[in-house]
């Protein structure tokens, strides 16, 4: 609990057996967390095992893809403060702790993965990464005219109720191209938003998407044509979704 109000963090998994368990004992361990809820979304075989020999609880989302993983987590989740994170160890869960800090002042907390001081030796943020990342979120503060961004694919993140409800009705994408749909909604919506710099660390494991630079850079293009399209009228964002 943070403040008087209760705190889920969402983790979505699919190929993260071996730090799952891990991760949500560092969770609990800040003393911030009321729940983690795992949204298993078939996942590779163990990792439900893994789960269930801990506090959290456990959904499991049969359309496969990480914007419909989130969908199902923020449908799923009931507290006053919800946070995106990872399951693959990349994140510090004492991290937590600055994305609540301004949690009474914004609606959303970005984290932001970028920052040279916070980017641990071995973690899978090199230069193409980093500077693909920043030069999209630049992109986004440019055409919108928007707050300081500089991380377009952090997970990362913290909302309160409302935006949790707002982008679990209003989220279409089930991709891996999400993320840029919750900040296009975001904006949208005039939505208060401040990002901050997060440690990332090594992952554990192989990432199915940005363990590959082809699919890294094809999934870059896809962020940039889908925010490109909302920008100049070509994609349209919903009103809801049922």
């Amino acid at each position: 609990m943070w403040q008087g109000k209760t705190v889920t963090v969402i983790l979505m998994t699919y190929a993260e057996k071996d730090s799952i368990r891990a991760v949500i004992d560092d969770f609990f361990a800040t003393g911030y967390v009321d729940e983690v809820l795992v949204v298993n979304n078939n996942a590779e075989p163990g990792t439900a095992e893994e789960v269930e020999k801990t506090e959290a609880r456990q959904v499991f989302e049969r359309q496969q893809g990480y914007g419909h993983a989130i969908r199902r987590g923020l449908l799923e989740s009931e507290s006053d403060l919800v946070v995106l994170a990872e399951p693959d160890g990349t994140f510090l869960a004492q991290d937590i702790v600055k994305l609540l800090a301004y949690s009474d002042e914004v609606d959303i907390v970005l984290g932001t993965r970028t920052t040279t001081e916070l980017i641990w030796e071995g973690a899978n943020m090199g230069a193409f990464l980093k500077w693909g990342n920043w030069a999209v979120a630049k992109m986004v503060e440019v055409l919108f005219n928007t707050s300081h961004l500089s991380d377009i694919g952090c997970t990362y993140r913290l909302m309160n109720r409302e935006t949790a409800e707002r982008f679990s009705r209003e989220m279409t994408i089930g991709g891996s191209h999400a993320g840029p749909q919750m900040l296009m909604l975001t904006l949208k919506n005039g939505l208060k938003f401040v990002e901050v710099p997060v440690n990332y660390l090594p992952r554990v494991g192989t990432s199915s998407v940005t363990g590959s630079y082809v699919k890294a850079f094809f999934l870059g293009l896809q962020m940039i044509r889908f925010i490109l399209g909302v920008r100049f009228g070509r994609s349209q964002l919903p009103e809801s979704i049922t």
